[in-house]
């Protein structure tokens, strides 16, 4: 049953059911005509532009979705994007500031304002593309190659810059790269994530914080049955750890998540364990609720070690922060998408996930809209299921469709100082409700 007002434009689509692929629903706008667009003719020749790429972007992704890579180790995707950029006339740097990032640039006009995109390359381990990064990364292409067309023919002034990011998937290489000013420059910064959702859906929901917490145990080995006092078991004070946290998460808020895995080395069941490492993830709804987290999940390591003789080292690296949708980028997507392509949300998206493109929305004006595709029951981001459902025509068709908006928003940055002035003060306005 939808739970929309009839009054709603949106009635027509019901946000609380997700797009499975045998639904007869098909993405349409739920408010065709509905409100005025911004320089229609600029869209449409974004439009046309997407159109004229559609196959070649249909090649590249499932090309890439062919060959996943890990982290930092995205060779093949990296060489795959900038020979693509170069054959469409851009300007391109490879190994940008990191092995497997690139940067591909073009210029119209001089003066103008700088765009940064985004386009991401890694995939998970075991299972593929099962986050769907190879839409992500055509994404990013659709839209830097229609802001370029749309310029030229509008004679329009303004600087794109998109950048291959590597290693979203734990390795945090958009922080890498904002560390070593890869960001510098740019006026506002959009990328895009597919997910499940209602059908046709483009969701401006945030997403979690994160803090990654490694627990390191040294204790003794010993014969575990010959003399099994003799030893200081890392085994046990790991598990011990993992189950304070299990103590611990009936006290933590609902919208908090903490959960991690263990790792060994030269284990074996005749010998006490001298080395266990607990890798777990602390996770809220901004950066201030997850460090306040993370400071009461660090005596559950401390306490374990103290109860099994062990010593401890604890790291803590790369915390990602949450999304700062930039609210001026974000109703410009939402006003296009929904006279246009499809309907809006602020629930779905990767709304309970998190991503290194968090600390890019604290450093600068940006946007990260998830779109939804089909997906199976059980079958959403990083599964096998999701991987297949990121290879459909009807995710492809989806992420060019936000790509469209997208790519309509980035132009409108460019060119409107009064939308740019709009950008910045919901930019600077955020900045006061981030508790920090």
């Amino acid at each position: 049953m939808c739970h929309c007002s009839h009054n709603d434009p949106q009635s027509a689509v019901d946000l609380t059911r997700v797009w499975r692929p045998d639904d007869e629903q098909k993405p349409a706008p739920v408010n065709p005509g509905g409100t005025e667009l911004y320089r229609p003719d600029i869209l449409e020749t974004i439009e046309q532009k997407i159109a004229e790429l559609d196959s070649e972007l249909r090649e590249l992704s499932l090309d890439i979705h062919a060959h996943p890579e890990l982290g930092y180790e995205e060779y093949y995707a990296h060489d795959a994007y900038t020979a693509f950029m170069t054959k469409h006339g851009f300007t391109v740097d490879k190994q940008f500031k990191l092995e497997t990032a690139w940067r591909a640039t073009f210029e119209v006009g001089s003066g103008g304002r700088t765009i940064g995109v985004n386009s991401e390359m890694d995939a998970l381990k075991g299972i593929g593309h099962a986050c769907g990064h190879n839409l992500i990364g055509i994404a990013g292409v659709a839209i830097a190659i229609a802001i370029r067309a749309a310029l030229e023919k509008h004679n329009l002034s303004g600087k794109i810059v998109l950048l291959g990011t590597p290693a979203e998937e734990g390795g945090a290489g958009k922080l890498a790269l904002l560390e070593k000013g890869a960001y510098e420059g740019m006026d506002a910064c959009l990328m895009c994530h597919p997910a499940p959702g209602p059908v046709g859906s483009v969701s401006l929901s945030s997403c979690l914080a994160l803090d990654r917490l490694t627990a390191e145990y040294t204790g003794h080995t010993a014969h575990a049955a010959l003399s099994p006092w003799e030893g200081k078991n890392a085994l046990d004070a790991a598990v011990l750890g993992y189950n304070n946290i299990s103590a611990l998460r009936q006290q933590l808020k609902p919208t908090h998540r903490v959960h991690g895995i263990f790792e060994g080395r030269d284990w074996a069941p005749n010998i006490i364990p001298d080395f266990a490492r607990f890798v777990s993830y602390v996770r809220a709804p901004n950066v201030k609720e997850m460090l306040d987290t993370a400071k009461r999940v660090l005596p559950c390591f401390e306490a374990a070690a103290l109860a099994t003789g062990c010593e401890v080292k604890i790291d803590r690296s790369n915390s990602l922060f949450d999304i700062r949708q930039n609210k001026a980028l974000g109703d410009e997507v939402a006003n296009i998408v929904l006279n246009k392509y499809g309907a809006i949300d602020y629930t779905w998206g990767i709304s309970s996930a998190s991503t290194d493109f968090g600390n890019v929305t604290y450093a600068l004006p940006s946007l990260h809209p998830g779109f939804a595709i089909p997906t199976v029951v059980d079958g959403g981001n990083h599964t096998i299921a999701f991987a297949q459902a990121a290879t459909t025509i009807e995710a492809h068709n989806a992420c060019l469709d936000v790509s469209k908006a997208l790519a309509a928003t980035g132009v409108r940055v460019l060119i409107d100082d009064a939308f740019f002035a709009e950008v910045k003060r919901t930019f600077e306005e955020d900045k006061a409700l981030r508790g920090l």
